[in-house]
């Protein structure tokens, strides 16, 4: 997969099911690739490569990964095997399904038991998006130049905004 380097090792682990979870998971890395964020990304698949993520979850503390994003379609078990086994905050992002539209994927990250909690985004490319961006943001409350940038991004979405809407006649 892809991993960016910035100036110290990745600070995020962004775990996908399969290859073709990437064409959604990639709005996270863009996020972080923007914000300056290391972060790693890796195809871990909860059914297929469970020792994988056996091994992923267990030493991604020791690793030096501050928070995991989890993307997984379908049955969607990523995520909340993945928070079983860290102490890491995990944060779920719903793959859109070919048979349910993600909601089979949302039910299924949404729905953790207590005491084991997957934070959970919106289904899709935005809920990608949004996780990168809140894993920056969880960064951020321990690093002030992350949330300058994270302000300065914001800002500059605010100034794209029109005040009017333009007339096309």
């Amino acid at each position: 997969m892809t991993e960016k380097r910035a100036s110290s090792a990745p600070l995020i682990g962004i775990i996908m099911g399969s290859q073709s979870d990437w064409s959604t998971m990639r709005a996270a890395a863009e996020i972080l690739d923007t914000l300056v964020v290391a972060y790693e990304a890796r195809i871990v698949s909860a059914h297929r490569t469970p020792d994988r993520l056996y091994d992923y979850a267990r030493t991604a503390h020791q690793r030096g990964l501050k928070v995991i994003i989890a993307g997984a379609g379908g049955a969607a078990h990523l995520p909340g095997m993945t928070a079983s086994m860290t102490l890491l905050p995990v944060l779920g992002v719903p793959v859109q399904s070919k048979a349910l539209s993600g909601l089979d994927s949302l039910y299924s990250i949404v729905q953790m038991p207590k005491g084991v909690p997957v934070g959970t985004l919106a289904i899709g490319e935005a809920g990608a998006a949004n996780a990168g961006l809140l894993a920056a943001q969880i960064l951020a409350t321990a690093d002030a130049g992350l949330s300058k940038r994270i302000a300065d991004w914001r800002a500059a979405q605010t100034a794209a905004v029109a005040e009017a809407p333009v007339n096309k006649a």
